[in-house]
């Protein structure tokens, strides 16, 4: 057992996801998977971070087996995804826009939009990816199963892949769970192009039963899914420090109402327009809002109120003129690409018929499926919503605090509603310009956007290239965090000035940042500057009074100043520390070991030999 615990702390979780991850390892039993949070922690644990993704972890312990911690494989698995949940969006949005320029457009959107930087470069964010590529094959499932329910025996089939992708897609992230409620909205605003006040009466016709049932199999699924979860996890939310999430822990309800009311708003301005992105967004890189007069509220009230009249005139309907898939349609002619548009008139008979005539009167051809026509632009709107909002809800502290303020990898699920939002909207402004000229300059903004976001993209992917690239663009953003991260790296340069800069810097920002004021205590205390050393030390044990290493740290340089008492006590202290609420409980543990071990020294040292006897007995190790 080392004399000492040696190990500068990290802020982001890389390192606990994967480096120091039991669950990697070969001699762990691979059942201990789907007992374990995604950083290892048992999950009923106190200071479990109840973040269940065993299949995220399955892939990662697939890729260590296959080649160790080599990096190149990680980032090959992460990008092979990304093509693959790209492929899928993009054949989802034929199924909206049908073959043509709409689509591709729809496609290029997603592929290249800076925001999904994190989720792909990041090896960790491969668990929003994996989620993104179950939540569209769970979608593409029930796609099949409503152009199939009135015709083929085998449609239930494709609702049972409907509920097992998505449960599939949540042990990825616990987003996946909502592609469930997509499904639904497709089904009632896309499928059967039902307006909000026919949805009830829709419903409650004995010729709609099909639809009731199938709604119902969505609601059951998902409602099992979550209580099962809930369960799993034992029942209780996560516990996150006051630095994860700042406006969860204010006593102010009108914070903490502001605050969140905000940070929608802010998400939505990454996914516009993702000039600054970050590795980190807690602490204070959104500041609170703690008042009505902040400037800020406006954008909250833009926001809001643009998203409500977006959804009122989708869900309303419009007049009878309809644009589709480029061209502008009167009351259901045929559009360039073979497939028709209808007036609200024919929605109404379009639904009657989709759900309850034959199969001549429905279109069906021989093998079964249905042929339906393109959906309007309300329609498309409406699911656009539901796509951007609905996956989002979980991070919005809405029904439970969360971990972070701001997390971009989060928005990866959140972005293909964006996508087919700009896309839609660039459709309609192209229907609507009469002229060539600005049909033209419509489609060559559209070319520069995704060209723009490329580039942004492969900009922000150099960020990526490295830890001191990354923590180093983030100064501008999180600076007390990207000053502590940076530090350590500098440290690892054998930078020790620097680092040493670098960790000042950080405690500038934020003063009170134990793992910071251990990092400064370790760097000083290798450097033979104890008494430094010392009094950081004492401030991490102030700051945060669990932190074992501290405890041992100190209580190893008290030794060796010859203060055997000092020590003895502090060791002790160490040892009675119960690793509750604690983020990292196997850290913790090997502290204690190390305390309990260095006290049997000591004891060893002025003769105590049956109490050292005794400890080493009761030594963990």
């Amino acid at each position: 057992i080392p004399e000492s615990f040696l190990k500068p702390f990290l802020f982001v979780f890389y390192s606990r996801a994967i480096k120091t991850n039991q669950d990697l390892l070969p001699e762990t039993p691979w059942t201990h998977i789907f007992y374990n949070d995604f950083w290892g922690t048992l999950l009923t644990h106190s200071g479990s971070h109840k973040s269940y993704r065993p299949l995220c972890t399955l892939s990662f312990r697939i890729n260590h087996a296959l080649g160790g911690m080599d990096p190149w494989g990680y980032h090959v698995v992460n990008v092979l995804l990304h093509a693959a949940v790209t492929g899928l969006f993009t054949n989802f949005s034929r199924i909206l826009f049908g073959d043509g320029y709409w689509t591709l457009i729809a496609g290029l959107l997603f592929a290249s939009h800076p925001i999904h930087t994190e989720a792909v470069a990041g090896i960790v964010g491969r668990a929003d990816v994996g989620a993104c590529l179950f939540f569209l094959l769970s979608l593409m499932c029930y796609v099949k199963h409503c152009s199939t329910r009135s015709s083929s025996a085998s449609t239930w089939g494709w609702i049972l892949g409907t509920g097992l992708c998505a449960g599939c897609s949540m042990l990825w992230k616990e987003q996946g769970v909502t592609v469930l409620a997509i499904s639904a909205v497709y089904d009632i605003f896309v499928f059967h192009r039902l307006k909000m006040h026919q949805i009830i009466p829709a419903l409650c016709k004995r010729k709609n039963l099909s639809l009731f049932f199938s709604i119902a199999l969505l609601t059951s699924w998902g409602t099992a899914l979550l209580g099962v979860r809930l369960y799993w996890m034992g029942n209780k939310p996560p516990s996150f420090s006051n630095s994860d999430n700042p406006a969860a822990d204010s006593d102010s309800f009108l914070t903490r109402t502001l605050t969140f009311f905000y940070l929608p708003t802010k998400n939505l301005w990454l996914l516009l327009c993702p000039d600054t992105l970050s590795f980190d967004w807690s602490m204070d890189a959104v500041p609170l809002l703690k008042a009505v007069s902040d400037w800020r509220n406006l954008h909250t009230v833009a926001f809001y109120a643009g998203l409500l009249l977006l959804a009122y005139y989708s869900l309303k309907g419009s007049s009878n003129e309809r644009e589709c898939n480029g061209k502008t349609v009167m009351n259901g002619k045929q559009n360039a690409n073979g497939h028709s548009c209808h007036s609200e008139m024919e929605y109404k008979t379009l639904e009657v018929k989709s759900s309850f005539a034959s199969k001549e009167e429905n279109g069906i051809k021989k093998h079964g499926v249905q042929k339906l026509p393109l959906p309007s632009t309300e329609n498309i709107v409406v699911l656009s919503l539901s796509l951007l909002i609905v996956p989002f809800v979980p991070a919005t502290n809405l029904f439970f605090y969360v971990g972070f303020v701001i997390a971009e990898r989060v928005l990866y699920v959140p972005s293909m509603g964006f996508c087919l939002l700009v896309t839609v909207g660039v459709r309609a402004l192209y229907v609507k310009a009469h002229k060539r000229f600005l049909k033209n300059l419509v489609f060559c903004s559209t070319a520069a956007l995704i060209v723009f976001y490329g580039l942004k993209t492969v900009v922000r992917n150099g960020d990526w290239q490295n830890e001191e690239m990354l923590y180093r663009s983030g100064i501008k953003v999180n600076p007390a965090k990207a000053w502590g991260n940076l530090g350590n790296v500098l440290k690892s340069q054998s930078k020790i000035s620097e680092a040493e800069s670098a960790y000042r810097n950080a405690l500038y920002y934020r003063s009170n940042m134990a793992d910071m004021l251990y990092n400064l205590g370790l760097l000083l205390q290798e450097n033979s500057r104890f008494s430094e050393a010392l009094h950081y030390y004492k401030l991490a044990i102030g700051s945060r009074p669990t932190l074992a290493s501290a405890y041992l740290n100190t209580g190893i340089i008290l030794m060796n100043q010859g203060k055997p008492e000092e020590a003895r006590r502090t060791f002790l202290k160490c040892s009675e520390i119960p690793d509750e609420n604690l983020k990292d409980p196997h850290a913790h543990k090997s502290s204690v070991t190390s305390c309990l071990y260095n006290l049997g020294k000591l004891f060893h040292e002025q003769g105590h030999y049956e109490v050292r006897l005794q400890i080493c007995l009761f030594c963990p190790l």
